[in-house]
């Protein structure tokens, strides 16, 4: 009897340093510490690239992973139908002048007819209409010449930023849609970190604060960062950053801007957060 309750007592004892030992684990590495840590994933801007025209595509020279620079020609239509638009606005217009100057010198003469009473002011109304008129149908064809040479310019795919070539979509050939998207460009940068703090420890946190960011790469490459913003509506624990303390807890999402971004830097990398307590 005496050796089981001495078991008991040994069981109890054992039972509670090792709660106590869990306690002290989860709070000094939580929150008291100098630093507090924070894991979460490298979020990375992405951007579907398409014509704002319609057409066939003629070229794509970029593969996927290849690295494009700012304003690099990433594709072209076929221009041919937009340059026969251009070239029709264009005629119009010398068709729209001819017909506006001609309305011009016909009021100039009645004009100087109505002195002699050899014309009526019905006549004289009826010139200024027509060179008003003409002078509308001439502003006309100059907006819809303007609207065809943006499409004929819009015939080329141009790289709004620095990045890698994600996904090649398209392939030469193809007749696209306008807005119809040929590639998916990942951006260099901005590069952040999508990270969760919980509720208790949300007043340790503020926008601006500095941050550093470790990959699990060997080489322990440190970039440096600030918080850029905090969630102001608390969520659940998503299942990515969940553990069995936290799986119920609700939590406040955190995004941290790294400041030296480099192309290691993937999308969806996990990565530890390090934020100095003040």
């Amino acid at each position: 009897m005496k050796k089981t309750l001495l078991f008991l007592i040994i069981i109890i004892i054992i039972i509670i340093l090792f709660s106590l030992y869990k306690y002290k684990s989860h709070f000094l590495k939580e929150g008291d510490q100098d630093h507090l840590i924070l894991y979460g994933n490298v979020d990375i801007r992405q951007v579907d690239l398409g014509f704002r025209v319609s057409g066939r595509v003629v070229t794509m020279p970029f593969q996927e992973g290849d690295f494009v620079q700012k304003g690099s020609l990433m594709a072209t239509l076929d221009k041919q139908p937009y340059q026969d638009q251009v070239r029709q606005a264009e005629a119009k217009i010398v068709s729209a002048k001819a017909s506006f100057e001609n309305a011009i010198q016909l009021l100039e003469r009645r004009n100087i007819l109505v002195g002699t009473g050899g014309i009526s002011q019905q006549d004289i109304d009826d010139a200024i209409a027509s060179k008003k008129m003409n002078h509308a149908n001439l502003l006309e064809m100059e907006a819809a010449l303007g609207v065809a040479m943006t499409n004929f310019q819009d015939t080329e795919l141009y790289a709004p930023d620095d990045g890698t070539i994600l996904t090649r979509i398209r392939e030469p050939g193809t007749v696209v849609r306008a807005a119809d998207p040929i590639y998916t460009l990942s951006l260099i940068s901005p590069v952040w970190v999508r990270a969760y703090v919980s509720e208790p420890r949300l007043g340790l946190i503020y926008a601006g604060m500095q941050a550093e960011v470790a990959t699990d790469s060997p080489d322990g490459k440190i970039y440096y960062g600030h918080i850029g913003f905090i969630s102001p509506v608390a969520e659940f624990t998503p299942k990515t950053v969940e553990t069995t303390q936290l799986r119920t807890d609700l939590v406040y999402r955190l995004r941290v801007i790294v400041d030296n971004p480099d192309h290691l830097l993937k999308q969806g990398m996990p990565v530890t957060v390090s934020l100095k307590k003040l």
